[in-house]
């Protein structure tokens, strides 16, 4: 039976990464997107071209009628989930806590942690075997920021992701007993688009001399663990972390 992953955020980034890999490793994929529908459709035809599967998905996975719209446009074109990777996030301007209004927050907490609930919580519903599903596996895309706390820049979306963890480690809990394993990855400094959205798109340039390997990472290296955390090689991993922050 063919594996079928919903990769949500991944029309760029870590996210795009993921669904090629996924695809190379014989998943069809679920290319889930917010807004660039080309972008989008531009993975997908990568895929297709090297004889995979996939298909483009426009939801906001923030609001619970889009993660509904998504996991049904899945059961209906691809078939029965089984795997689901928890991607799409956002971050806001650098600013310091006492700079943040209350819309900020809410948009973070609504696009970082909310989605990740709404989206597990329809993947439990297919994969659980609580509910007749055959099994599965999570892995949450959390960020080393819940770790270092991004004080100066970020420390709300650092917030969402150490939300992010504690979501991890109690959801691989609840369904350990349903053949669901729940995992999550903390890329560090990490080449993609997202650091245009803080307002510096060179940011991994400028802190890759305190990361102790002196780089940043690719996507396709965070890529390459989500696949692994998937995978049946870890299939005694569930609550874990593998921290991608070239050793920060």
């Amino acid at each position: 039976m063919k594996k079928i992953v919903v990769i949500t955020g991944a029309s760029r980034g870590i996210g795009a990464a993921t669904a090629r890999l996924a695809a190379a490793r014989g998943y069809a994929v679920c290319v889930n997107y917010l807004k660039n529908h080309a972008a989008a459709r531009a993975v997908v035809a990568e895929i297709e071209a090297a004889g995979g599967q996939a298909i483009a998905v426009a939801a906001d996975v923030a609001e619970e009628a889009g993660v509904a719209r998504l996991f049904d446009a899945v059961d209906r074109q691809l078939g029965t989930l089984s795997a689901l990777v928890n991607n799409a996030g956002i971050l806001e301007t650098q600013m310091r806590v006492d700079e943040m209004d209350a819309a900020r927050l809410q948009r973070i907490f609504a696009a970082n942690v909310s989605s990740c609930f709404l989206c597990a919580r329809e993947a439990v519903r297919r994969m659980s075997t609580k509910h007749g599903g055959s099994g599965g596996a999570i892995v949450n895309v959390s960020s080393a920021a819940s770790r270092l706390g991004s004080a100066g820049e970020y420390v709300d979306y650092a917030a969402s992701k150490g939300a992010v963890d504690t979501l991890t480690i109690g959801l691989a809990r609840e369904v350990a007993t349903e053949g669901i394993r729940v995992n999550a990855v903390r890329p560090g400094f990490i080449y993609t688009d997202i650091h245009a959205s803080g307002g510096e798109p060179g940011r991994v340039d400028r802190v890759k001399e305190f990361v102790p390997m002196k780089r940043g990472g690719r996507p396709e290296e965070v890529a390459s663990a989500i696949l692994w955390l998937l995978s049946d090689e870890a299939s005694y991993a569930t609550g874990t972390f593998i921290d991608l922050a070239g050793g920060r």
